[in-house]
């Protein structure tokens, strides 16, 4: 995927009217307070970056899935009171998307004003990537940017369809996703490791088959290690397993052997009856017995992996070593992260679990990037084409 496009610093915004598509699917609790703000704070660079070069900023974005209805429960009046408040003026929300209130407002917005449309995928339209509707949001600016790494993997109306009617430009976010992501799979400095988890198998198989031609060492953990092991002829109890894919699971390893990337999986896991009941234990991998599951990575495994991530130059991580979400699991994840923290490497969390996981244990900021798209940055690991990337200019 050519990945050299035109960003905001390469045009000139001023006095122009720009159509901004960010990404402010933000949780909300039951009141409809904002309950994690990383995704309106992701945005900023890119519109206080707009409104201090004179440009007349028309947001967009989506927020759950109100499946083309207008349903309230999805407004963004939420985003437009916390945007408020954050820029330090009012940013007025349209009551739609292209009807008459949204046209008034983007034609009465001034330079270093902002407004925001509401949630796009009211219109069915948008998720149908539908010309017309694409031409009739894209009829209120002179120039597209797309700030919304976490949605550039689907292509709607408001992620590539506008940009068939306006000069179209990545944001910040955008230019930094591609940058990290891009030089990392593209042009890594060696040794380039990437560590794989999650759950399933399936989800992995292209970012594994992508992989092996790129890496130099490929960390496997997680639940999808346990296919892997009983692929090798281990015993995995009654450990998570892809029974569909286990012949997969060898050709992977015969691939990476065809390649010499270093392929390793865990040689200790920890387990247990269940989840639920305590009474863990750490034992060898490929021999854990029947009755129990493997919930993480043991501490053999930690070491080994440990000892992998401190010679690597570049790091890819995406999916956790184990069931992160409960304490008495979570010891692999967490070491993973800290063996990242303390590397001199250019680190790189995947979006998903493993960003996730990263802002719970406070190591966020010692990363050298976190992904804000995990669909997106999956398929970017398997090099898929992105169509909101594809969809924006050349330089």
């Amino acid at each position: 995927m050519a990945l050299n496009k035109k960003t905001i610093e390469d045009i000139q915004v001023s006095g122009k009217k720009v159509l901004v598509r960010c990404d402010f699917n933000v949780p909300l609790d039951e009141n409809k307070n904002i309950t994690d703000e990383t995704r309106i704070n992701a945005a900023l660079p890119t519109i206080k970056y707009l409104l201090d070069n004179g440009a007349a900023v028309i947001l967009c974005s989506h927020l759950g899935r109100p499946k083309g209805e207008f349903n309230m429960k999805y407004s963004l009046a939420p985003v437009a009171k916390r945007l408020s408040e954050k820029l330090g003026f009012e940013v007025k929300l349209a009551k739609d998307v292209v009807g008459p209130d949204a046209k008034k407002l983007a034609a009465e917005v001034k330079p270093g004003e902002a407004v925001l449309l509401e949630n796009v995928r009211f219109m069915p339209e948008e998720e149908k990537n539908d010309p017309a509707f694409a031409k009739e949001l894209a009829s209120m600016a002179e120039i597209y940017v797309s700030d919304a790494f976490g949605t550039v993997h689907r292509a709607h109306a408001s992620t590539a369809g506008v940009a068939a009617y306006l000069p179209a430009v990545a944001g910040f976010l955008i230019g930094k996703e591609l940058n990290f992501l891009g030089n990392a799979v593209e042009n890594p400095q060696r040794p380039f490791v990437a560590i794989l988890g999650g759950a399933k198998v399936k989800d992995k198989i292209g970012v594994i088959n992508n992989l092996l031609d790129k890496v130099d060492t490929l960390l496997i953990g997680g639940g999808m290690s346990y296919t892997f092991s009983k692929a090798r002829g281990g015993a995995i109890g009654d450990s998570m397993l892809d029974e569909e894919r286990l012949g997969l699971a060898l050709e992977l390893i015969k691939k990476a052997e065809d390649k010499g990337v270093k392929m390793l999986f865990p040689v200790d896991n920890v387990i247990a009856r269940s989840s639920d009941m305590g009474g863990k234990t750490v034992c060898e991998a490929g021999k854990i017995p029947d009755g129990y599951e493997g919930f993480d990575i043991g501490p053999k495994t930690i070491e080994l992996f440990s000892e992998e991530i401190k010679k690597a130059k570049t790091i890819v991580w995406n999916g956790p070593m184990g069931l992160f979400e409960k304490p008495d699991f979570a010891v692999g994840t967490k070491a993973i992260a800290e063996a990242m923290a303390n590397s001199e490497a250019v680190t790189i969390i995947g979006g998903g679990d493993s960003a996730a996981a990263v802002t719970q244990m406070g190591l966020a900021s010692k990363m050298s990037h976190i992904s804000t798209g995990g669909g997106a940055s999956l398929e970017f690991l398997e090099g898929k084409t992105l169509p909101g990337v594809a969809a924006l200019n050349d330089k």
